[in-house]
């Protein structure tokens, strides 16, 4: 069986103003993924016109992609507490979906989608994310509830709202 990937209207709402921002400001994104296994990129696509907005994603769901072509370290990667999940991790795969895809702001995604998975301090749920922009990275922590399907789900949502306001950050400084 192909499982078909639909999107509620308020993220596809998003998704259209996203794209409609970028157009205007001639702002490009991108995205580094990880618990959301390319959402947040397909989402965006499923715009027309999305050709002018996203440069591209990379899906960073097995460590060594992330070590590889995002450029995250290992003294990240591999450090006791840190690790995939951590405001480290989701900064530096911000600042390498920027490198890599030569967009002008990015977000990246990396938790735990569950249903397991988790660690000490990092219950199901959690998902850091990250936006690199010309003019800095910054980080948020996020603790979403429910299964699989809704984490996944509110991810999406909350990396949207993240790159929306990196386009207009960098429309406003320039």
């Amino acid at each position: 069986m192909v499982a078909s990937i639909t999107f509620d209207d308020e993220t596809l709402g998003a998704c259209e103003a996203l794209v409609k921002a970028c157009r205007a400001s001639g702002v490009t994104v991108g995205t580094a993924e990880s618990c959301t296994g390319g959402l947040v990129a397909a989402a965006v696509t499923a715009i027309p016109g999305s050709s002018e907005a996203l440069r591209g994603g990379v899906v960073s769901y097995a460590i060594p992609v992330k070590h590889e072509v995002l450029g995250v370290s290992d003294s990240i990667l591999k450090a006791p507490g840190v690790g995939a999940v951590s405001s480290e991790c989701a900064a530096a795969m911000a600042e390498g979906a920027r490198r890599v895809l030569g967009c002008d702001v990015a977000v990246s995604v990396t938790g735990i989608a569950g249903p397991g998975g988790e660690e000490p301090g990092k219950p199901v749920g959690t998902v850091w994310m990250g936006v690199a922009t010309p003019h800095g990275t910054r980080t948020f922590p996020n603790l979403f509830e429910g299964g699989r399907a809704r984490v996944r789900a509110q991810a999406v949502r909350r990396a949207l709202e993240l790159l929306a306001q990196g386009v207009r950050e960098s429309a406003e400084r320039g």
